[in-house]
């Protein structure tokens, strides 16, 4: 302690001090003396006792701030008393929180990337033993040319279908971390439509569907339009699996004060009142879902959906029709 410089100031000046007084004292009266003698002894005492009292509290902070460096952010030393180290206190205090804050938040993030790539794993696990199987038998010299192109096409359909699953799964890891930041922007429902639907008018086409898009100039909403174009996209081709030959799908879209909404029907086979709750959980597959689904492309749908300030809901009437409503809200959060 004595080698602290503030200590030795001290010291010095309370030494010069003392001397002066004695010196003063000693031409006045022994009482004179011995009083200046007792306020130096007490004055130095005090300051001891508050030096040593204060490097206790810098000791028990300096085990803190050790202990939070291994990790243990349950410790509080905040206090309500005055003073610098109060104040050094409250602060480490406030830095700690943020810590642990911080820790919890990454602690999350390596958990959803784990889940991320478990999902990924299983998920590519069938494909890639189909792929392997049609490939040792394209090894095989006995094989027809016919039977090889059809081979060929299988693992060509395989491949697309793994790419697109990553492709989404790798989104949906994204959004999950907050990596991805949604820009706001304001967007032209019909030009939006107009871009949604042409990756789907060959398909359209192929089953003689009739695709009905209302028409309005003048309904906008504040997102992301490329990310928005994607959900819509994922809802149109859900529309298109799953409604007939021959059968319609529309489009509606309005404007009020709270929200802009869009509207998706089609007249397909409905969807079943036990599968409507779990509809946009991630890897979730009803009764009335596709060979080869995976049940990603409305958990993905729903995701975009929720961040930019929208909503998702979907009515349907088993073997009549589905109507997917999306809101995007304009001022206040859901």
């Amino acid at each position: 302690m004595l080698r602290d410089k503030e200590v030795q100031r001290f010291l010095l000046i309370l030494l010069i001090v003392t001397c002066a007084g004695i010196s003063a004292a000693y031409f006045v009266s022994t009482v004179a003396l011995f009083i200046v003698l007792a306020t130096s002894i007490l004055l130095v005492g005090a300051f001891f006792m508050f030096t040593i009292r204060r490097y206790k509290q810098i000791e028990r902070l300096s085990e803190y701030l050790r202990s939070i460096a291994a990790g243990n952010y349950s410790l509080d030393v905040r206090d309500n008393e005055e003073g610098e180290l109060s104040i050094l206190k409250n602060e480490l205090y406030r830095v700690t929180t943020m810590l642990s804050e911080q820790s919890a938040d990454l602690s999350q993030e390596k958990g959803k990337l784990t889940d991320a790539i478990s999902d990924i794993s299983h998920q590519l696990k069938t494909p890639l033993t189909s792929m392997t199987v049609m490939a040792d038998l394209l090894s095989e010299s006995s094989i027809t040319d016919e039977k090889r192109v059809e081979f060929a096409r299988h693992i060509l359909v395989q491949l697309e279908r793994m790419e697109w699953l990553v492709t989404s799964l790798l989104k949906l890891s994204k959004m999950d971390a907050g990596t991805i930041e949604f820009k706001k922007q304001s967007i032209n429902v019909q030009e939006l439509l107009e871009k949604a639907v042409q990756p789907l008018l060959i398909p359209i086409e192929l089953k003689n569907q009739t695709l009905q898009v209302e028409q309005n100039e003048h309904v906008h909403f504040i997102g992301d339009f490329h990310w928005s174009i994607e959900a819509i996209v994922n809802l149109l081709k859900n529309a298109v699996e799953h409604t007939p030959n021959d059968g319609i799908i529309s489009i509606s879209f309005s404007e009020n004060i709270l929200y802009t909404e869009i509207k998706i029907k089609d007249n397909g086979n409905g969807i079943s009142k036990e599968d409507l709750p779990y509809i946009f959980n991630r890897f979730y597959k009803g009764k009335q879902a596709k060979e080869g689904s995976v049940g990603i492309g409305l958990a993905l749908v729903h995701r975009i959906i929720s961040s930019q300030n929208g909503d998702i809901e979907v009515n349907s009437d088993h073997g009549e029709s589905t109507v997917f409503s999306i809101k995007f809200y304009k001022r206040l959060s859901k």
